[in-house]
Protein backbone atom coordinates (compact mmCIF):
# COMPACT_ATOMS: atom_id res chain seq x y z
CA UNK A 1 0.00 0.00 0.00
CA UNK A 2 1.49 3.32 -1.36
CA UNK A 3 1.97 6.33 1.94
CA UNK A 4 -0.82 8.95 1.99
CA UNK A 5 0.41 12.11 1.51
CA UNK A 6 -1.00 15.17 4.03
CA UNK A 7 -0.20 18.83 3.38
CA UNK A 8 0.98 20.66 5.83
CA UNK A 9 -1.94 22.57 7.74
CA UNK A 10 0.50 25.80 7.34
CA UNK A 11 0.27 25.09 3.40
CA UNK A 12 -3.41 24.70 2.95
CA UNK A 13 -4.69 27.62 1.31
CA UNK A 14 -8.30 28.78 1.64
CA UNK A 15 -8.66 28.20 -2.25
CA UNK A 16 -8.24 24.87 -1.79
CA UNK A 17 -10.82 23.63 0.98
CA UNK A 18 -12.96 26.43 -0.84
CA UNK A 19 -12.62 24.24 -3.97
CA UNK A 20 -12.88 20.92 -2.36
CA UNK A 21 -15.73 21.69 -0.20
CA UNK A 22 -17.86 22.82 -3.43
CA UNK A 23 -18.97 19.12 -4.63
CA UNK A 24 -22.26 17.84 -2.97
CA UNK A 25 -20.34 14.29 -2.90
CA UNK A 26 -17.55 15.79 -0.82
CA UNK A 27 -19.65 18.00 1.24
CA UNK A 28 -21.85 14.72 2.15
CA UNK A 29 -18.64 12.67 2.98
CA UNK A 30 -17.37 15.95 5.38
CA UNK A 31 -21.40 15.84 6.94
CA UNK A 32 -20.90 11.91 7.56
CA UNK A 33 -17.63 12.41 8.99
CA UNK A 34 -18.85 15.04 11.10
CA UNK A 35 -21.40 13.24 12.93
CA UNK A 36 -18.86 10.08 13.17
CA UNK A 37 -15.27 10.53 13.10
CA UNK A 38 -12.54 7.97 12.46
CA UNK A 39 -14.79 5.67 9.96
CA UNK A 40 -13.57 2.98 7.54
CA UNK A 41 -13.79 4.64 3.33
CA UNK A 42 -16.13 1.50 3.39
CA UNK A 43 -18.05 3.08 6.23
CA UNK A 44 -18.40 5.75 4.68
CA UNK A 45 -22.13 6.10 2.70
CA UNK A 46 -22.44 7.90 0.01
CA UNK A 47 -24.49 7.14 -3.34
CA UNK A 48 -21.36 6.73 -5.99
CA UNK A 49 -19.17 4.33 -7.00
CA UNK A 50 -16.33 3.14 -4.88
CA UNK A 51 -13.96 4.70 -7.48
CA UNK A 52 -15.40 7.89 -7.27
CA UNK A 53 -15.65 7.77 -3.87
CA UNK A 54 -12.07 7.27 -3.46
CA UNK A 55 -11.40 10.45 -5.84
CA UNK A 56 -13.48 12.49 -3.56
CA UNK A 57 -11.51 11.27 -0.61
CA UNK A 58 -8.36 11.83 -2.49
CA UNK A 59 -9.39 15.52 -3.28
CA UNK A 60 -10.42 15.78 0.47
CA UNK A 61 -6.95 14.44 1.78
CA UNK A 62 -4.80 16.53 -0.49
CA UNK A 63 -7.21 19.82 0.54
CA UNK A 64 -6.20 19.32 3.71
CA UNK A 65 -9.45 18.72 5.26
CA UNK A 66 -9.43 15.14 6.25
CA UNK A 67 -6.95 12.43 7.24
CA UNK A 68 -6.21 9.22 6.26
CA UNK A 69 -4.48 6.48 7.98
CA UNK A 70 -4.13 3.11 7.23
CA UNK A 71 -4.27 -0.02 9.48
CA UNK A 72 -4.38 -3.31 7.53
CA UNK A 73 -6.41 -3.03 4.64
CA UNK A 74 -8.58 -0.70 5.64
CA UNK A 75 -7.88 2.98 5.37
CA UNK A 76 -9.78 5.09 8.41
CA UNK A 77 -11.12 8.66 7.60
CA UNK A 78 -11.38 11.88 9.54
CA UNK A 79 -11.76 15.44 9.87
CA UNK A 80 -8.93 18.02 10.35
CA UNK A 81 -11.48 19.89 12.47
CA UNK A 82 -9.22 21.66 15.18
CA UNK A 83 -6.12 22.06 12.34
CA UNK A 84 -8.43 24.00 10.13
CA UNK A 85 -10.04 25.63 13.21
CA UNK A 86 -7.08 27.25 14.11
CA UNK A 87 -5.95 28.17 10.77
CA UNK A 88 -9.35 28.91 9.52
CA UNK A 89 -11.52 29.77 12.20
CA UNK A 90 -14.95 28.42 12.24
CA UNK A 91 -14.94 27.89 8.26
CA UNK A 92 -15.74 24.10 8.53
CA UNK A 93 -18.03 24.53 11.35
CA UNK A 94 -19.92 26.79 9.50
CA UNK A 95 -19.87 24.26 6.58
CA UNK A 96 -21.32 21.63 8.21
CA UNK A 97 -23.59 23.91 9.97
CA UNK A 98 -25.49 24.92 6.53
CA UNK A 99 -25.33 21.32 5.30
CA UNK A 100 -27.06 19.39 8.01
Amino acid sequence: MRKLVHPNIDTVTLASVLYALSDPVRLEIVKSLAAQPDQSCGEIKVDVATSTKSYHLKILRESGIIMMCAEGKQRFASLRSEELDKRFPDLLDSVIKAIE
